[in-house]
């Protein structure tokens, strides 16, 4: 009988796993089978990587997100209960996505709170995704604020404006510009804390 190489067997090997239904694969995953995650994974990652770069908008974003749960598919694979695989990955992936943007926000929240106005302006236009988060997050909640609230963070903080300065032009005491400024950056960690995905739906 003749023997076959196991290159020779490969394309054999590979056009079985590729025939399997997605339940039959799970099975061979959950006993730790890598021809079955593999399959699973080159079935997916196309599918996953549009759900993910739809909400991230950067590729290597969505790279990463995807890459992050298919290790996650495979480290748990023996635990997970999944009945229909498309939705439980879209479902993770979405997961995924949203966990992400709630750091990368906290993140951004963090900086803003930090940077002196003269670098703010600077800081926002490195074009980082960080800095696209959060500039996005200032942009949205800067429209929500009152006015005089609204005029003294816009001027102080996207303007670079110094906060005497910006009193003067709006005809209000430095106190009440910090005041406002204040409330400013309470509204957007309160927004941030009640609905951390609002900003991005």
């Amino acid at each position: 009988m003749a023997t076959h190489s196991i290159t020779q067997l490969l394309p054999y090997v590979m056009n079985k796993f590729a025939a399997l239904p997605d339940d039959e694969l799970l099975a061979l995953l959950q006993a730790g089978s890598h021809e079955a995650f593999n399959e699973l994974y080159h079935r997916y990652w196309n599918k996953l990587y549009f759900i993910a770069l739809k909400h991230v908008h950067e590729t290597v974003e969505a790279e990463e997100i995807v890459q992050e749960i298919f290790v996650t598919l495979w480290s748990k694979r023996a635990t997970l209960q999944i009945e229909a695989l498309p939705a439980y990955l879209s479902a993770m992936t979405r997961y995924a996505v949203y966990a992400r943007l709630q750091r990368q926000k906290k993140a951004a929240i963090t900086s803003l709170e930090k940077l002196p106005a003269a670098n703010l302006g600077q800081t926002l236009e490195t074009g980082s995704f960080e800095n696209k988060i959060l500039l996005e997050i200032v942009s949205k909640l800067a429209n929500h604020l009152p006015e005089k609230c609204r005029l003294v963070f816009i001027h102080n903080k996207l303007l670079d404006q110094p906060l005497p300065q910006v009193a003067e032009e709006l005809g209000i005491s430095i106190k009440t510009a910090e005041a406002h400024l204040t409330k400013a950056l309470k509204t957007i960690r309160t927004k941030l804390g009640d609905s951390p995905l609002t900003l991005f739906l």
